[in-house]
């Protein structure tokens, strides 16, 4: 019998979990299924580009997985049986109970619309192409006023979007509101390239009261302060699906799934969960920063751990190391921030189009390995049950 391996979710981590795990068994004897509700892949942080009119590249998943034995299932994952092993989809409207040995959670994360009265009823939130044509077409239109845009949020994903929009229709009214001072993480000398770029770009920034409630034309924050608008932008942080927690995985406050140093679930042997969706606990403190860099690194990980283990090896532990900090501030300013091991920030930095430059290089660099995922020299070796192979005996038992 074929021993099932079902990956769900086909982002950064997700997609080279399941073509590198195939790279490395044998399709007769080891199965591995990717199940997304998106067909194709659109590169997230680039939506702020798609948002200002920009073109950008979507590509099926299903391309990215030809000459692979992976296949594909287009669905949306609505329920996890952890004790019967099964995986509920929607597919074409029609509910599919989906049976697996091995299961890869790696459903990521999306803009936290919940936490903040208002925000899901008076904001829009880049969390997908669709939205963020949407909200192209409402700038194109509010910029013929000289309307007045809010863009609630002062991590990458706030900062990005105003410095954008401000540089893509310099005639509308930008402000940037945000708890902290915006990139208050970043060196002195980023942090006063930043303010610079804003200020070259007319972005208005209203720091030190956090939102209280979205209303229907301005924010409300928690100082007494009121901040009007035309078109509120919300960036104000990440959550992930409360599946896991649902299911019965071990999970932290922000339902992030627990995991151990081969990110396997502290409470579900033979499920390894993966990207923003997972807690992943280290030398870094209790878990790695939510992105697509946590998906790039943790997705090859899980794969390789998985493919040691069903064919008898022993897999290393998971390691991790964060170099950079890549900021686009429109198309014409740009910001690397290099980092030290503890992820605090270098005095180093690159700054202008060669920082744009560096970041677009970065995110190509995923669609390689989304392309060649590796192993360079994979060998497909052959599937060990119950520990035991025509080479000798195995450490490794397969889950109950």
């Amino acid at each position: 019998m074929t021993h099932k391996v079902l990956v769900l979710g086909a982002g950064y981590a997700g997609l080279v979990a399941a073509k590198r795990c195939a790279r490395q068994v044998r399709s007769n004897e080891v199965s591995v299924t990717l199940v997304t509700a998106i067909p194709d892949f659109v590169e997230r942080p680039r939506l702020h580009q798609l948002a200002t009119g920009q073109a950008i590249e979507s590509v099926p998943v299903a391309r990215y997985l030809r000459k692979t034995s992976v296949r594909l299932v287009i669905g949306s994952v609505v329920g996890i049986d952890l004790d019967a092993r099964t995986v509920t989809t929607v597919q074409a409207g029609e509910p599919h109970v989906m049976p697996y040995n091995t299961l890869v959670y790696a459903l990521g994360s999306n803009i936290d619309v919940e936490s903040v009265p208002g925000v899901a009823t008076h904001a829009w939130s880049l969390v997908g192409s669709g939205a963020a044509s949407q909200v192209c077409t409402r700038l194109q239109v509010l910029a013929q006023r000289k309307g007045r845009v809010a863009v609630c949020g002062g991590g990458l994903t706030g900062i990005e979007i105003a410095t954008e929009v401000a540089e893509s229709f310099p005639d509308l009214q930008v402000t940037l509101v945000s708890n902290a001072r915006p990139g208050a993480w970043l060196s002195p000398k980023a942090q006063a390239y930043v303010t610079r770029t804003f200020e070259t770009l007319g972005v208005a920034t209203r720091s030190g009261g956090r939102v209280q409630e979205v209303h229907a034309d301005e924010l409300e924050l928690d100082d007494g302060g009121r901040v009007p608008f035309e078109l509120c932008l919300w960036a104000g942080g990440f959550r992930v699906p409360k599946l896991a927690r649902a299911s019965g995985l071990a999970v932290d406050n922000q339902d992030r799934a627990h995991v151990d140093s081969n990110l396997e679930s502290v409470s579900h042997p033979g499920v390894y969960v993966i990207g923003d969706a997972a807690a992943v606990a280290g030398a870094w403190g209790s878990e790695l920063a939510m992105g697509c860099r946590t998906g790039g690194l943790t997705g090859p990980k899980a794969a390789d751990v998985i493919a040691a283990r069903l064919t008898g090896r022993e897999p290393g532990r998971f390691r991790y190391r964060y170099i950079h900090e890549c900021i686009s501030l429109g198309r014409r300013h740009g910001l690397i921030q290099f980092l030290h091991a503890d992820e605090s920030p270098k005095r180093s930095i690159l700054t202008g189009r060669k920082a744009i430059a560096y970041k677009n290089a970065t995110l190509n660099g995923a669609k390689v390995l989304f392309r060649h995922p590796g192993p360079v020299l994979a060998r497909r070796r052959h599937f060990i049950s119950n520990g035991k192979s025509a080479k000798g005996p195995s450490q490794y038992r397969l889950p109950k």
